[in-house]
């Protein structure tokens, strides 16, 4: 059986970071995306074209996606035939994301809707555009999943993360005073420990 993972890196990574799971998955083709998607409505063409020319060459296909990338994988592939799926620090509801940004922003709604597009000190664009799709197309995402969380991640609050697995019937990990970006070494070996546990789950 030809076997593949697909690796979708989060905001500033890139598709070489797939290079890392390739000890774990010693039997599969293991790959990252590099996709060019900057908003939901742009990976709804991207996502579904890659992962159709995937499942035209492999029979069994599993999904690791990081942040953003595990969100825009839920909002795209629902209907698509993924075997498993690991969500690393997924960005579950991102209304309530870009309504917090707006809060340290000191924007209102009114303001963003008259403005369409407000830059924030903190780096991150505002869009009112952005805010009313997210609105309009709930997250419907019913593939295998496991999930894995930083105690201390800052995006995402454990009770939006809980409410979404239980949601899903997504099976939560949670690592003590973990962060949302996964980098450091003790980090890293907490993944690749709840992968090798769940691979097979």
């Amino acid at each position: 059986m030809k076997k593949a993972v697909i690796y979708i890196h989060g905001k500033g990574g890139n598709a070489d970071e797939a290079e890392h799971y390739k000890p774990l998955f010693q039997n599969y083709a293991v790959m990252g995306f590099d996709y060019q998607s900057c908003t939901p409505w742009e990976a709804k063409t991207e996502f579904p074209q890659f992962m159709d020319l995937i499942s035209q060459k492999y029979e069994s296909v599993i999904l690791i996606a990081n942040s953003i990338g595990a969100y825009f994988a839920m909002h795209t592939l629902s209907d698509k035939r993924i075997d498993k799926t690991f969500l690393i620090s997924p960005v579950v509801d991102m209304e309530k994301l870009i309504l917090n940004m707006m809060l340290w922003a000191g924007v209102t709604e009114e303001e963003l809707k008259n403005k369409k597009v407000i830059p924030t000190t903190f780096g991150e664009t505002l869009s009112w555009d952005y805010l009313c799709y997210v609105r309009e197309h709930p997250i419907k995402w019913k593939n295998p999943s496991e999930i894995l969380y930083g105690e201390n991640d800052t995006i995402t609050s454990y009770e939006t993360i809980s409410d979404f697995a239980n949601r899903i019937h997504a099976k939560l990990t949670v690592m003590k005073n973990g962060e949302h970006w996964f980098h450091t070494e003790e980090q890293m070996q907490f993944l690749d420990n709840w992968i090798k546990i769940n691979e097979t789950a």
